[in-house]
């Protein structure tokens, strides 16, 4: 019998190597070109006349891989549809592995980093915790500007700093010109040609060429009392001018480390209360020793301007840059 004369129920002999071809049996419903003697039992698994698989079976496990179809010389005269259908198929499914496989190949490929090895699993959370900059320790560059410091008077000049008593003020002008506090209520000049202000305190570079504090201090103490209370550089008598005085202490003590001399007075004028005058020399700790005068006057019958307030603000002067002087400075004057 010759090879295309076997019918539906006979197989070739194993010797000749491949199966003959079987018609295939009517369409079932659900699936074109798809039939029980073609993909077994259930409709799934290989077409028989495929090679078999070793160690599968027959027919395989049923539901598992693409169809297997016949090879080009195995089809018999029916096959030319289904076969088609067969082919489409099977492009579907060799697509969707192949895309599959890109997926996947993908997938570790950006798992990986610029390096070509596998990155660390990224992880999120919900909040971040605070990150906590270490602070370098303080140095001399750090500290404050004793400039910006409202309880610090810088005399650059002088090289010193006199502190700022509470309810006083740096005027940023002045008609003295030189570094200045005063008072931060002003009023009427008794001699009603302008406002005053009840206490002021001011520091100067000495202009002549006397370096003696004590000559300088017994000096400067008639130009303080002038300026304050008999007339000022503008010309005014704000006070109806000094008409006597009163030494109320002259001794030597330290300032800002250096050994200077105060004079202190007690001035009586022909309008207002009058008041208190003192002037401080010693030489300055910077430069060439230039001697250096603080001048003071506070009005009488103040309250808030009480002598001992004078000793406070003398104890206060240091040298520019040393906050904390030792030499007990102004330890000579009692309150």
């Amino acid at each position: 019998m010759g090879r295309h004369g076997l019918t539906a129920h006979t197989r070739p002999l194993a010797a000749e190597g491949s199966a003959p071809h079987q018609p295939p049996a009517p369409a079932q419903s659900g699936a074109a070109g798809f039939g029980p003697g073609e993909f077994g039992p259930a409709g799934f698994g290989p077409a028989e006349g495929a090679p078999a698989q070793p160690g599968a079976g027959e027919f395989g496990p049923a539901g598992f891989g693409p169809p297997s179809l016949p090879l080009p010389h195995q089809r018999g005269p029916h096959d030319g549809a289904g076969g088609g259908n067969r082919t489409k198929i099977l492009a579907v499914t060799l697509s969707g592995v192949l895309v599959l496989g890109a997926a996947v190949t993908g997938a570790i490929l950006l798992g990986r980093d610029g390096g070509g090895t596998p990155a660390a699993p990224a992880t999120t959370t919900s909040t971040s915790a605070p990150v906590t900059t270490p602070t370098a320790p303080a140095t001399a560059s750090d500290e404050p500007d004793p400039d910006e410091n409202p309880a610090v008077l810088v005399d650059q000049l002088n090289g010193v700093t006199v502190p700022v008593p509470q309810g006083w003020e740096k005027p940023k002008t002045s008609s003295s010109d030189v570094p200045t506090i005063r008072t931060v209520q002003s009023y009427d000049c008794p001699g009603g040609t302008s406002f005053c202000y009840h206490g002021t305190v001011t520091t100067h570079t000495a202009r002549s060429a006397e370096t003696d504090p004590k000559s300088l201090a017994e000096t400067d103490i008639v130009t303080a009392a002038d300026l304050a209370y008999e007339e000022d550089r503008l010309g005014r008598r704000n006070h109806g001018g000094i008409t006597a005085h009163k030494v109320l202490k002259a001794g030597q003590l330290s300032v800002a480390g250096r050994a200077g001399y105060l004079v202190r007075w007690q001035v009586t004028t022909g309008k207002g209360p009058g008041g208190y005058v003192q002037s401080v020399a010693f030489p300055s700790s910077v430069g060439s020793g230039t001697p250096v005068l603080v001048r003071l006057a506070f009005d009488a019958d103040v309250a808030e301007l009480p002598l001992s307030l004078m000793d406070t603000i003398t104890r206060g002067i240091r040298p520019l840059g040393d906050s904390a002087t030792n030499g007990g400075v102004g330890a000579s004057i009692s309150p």
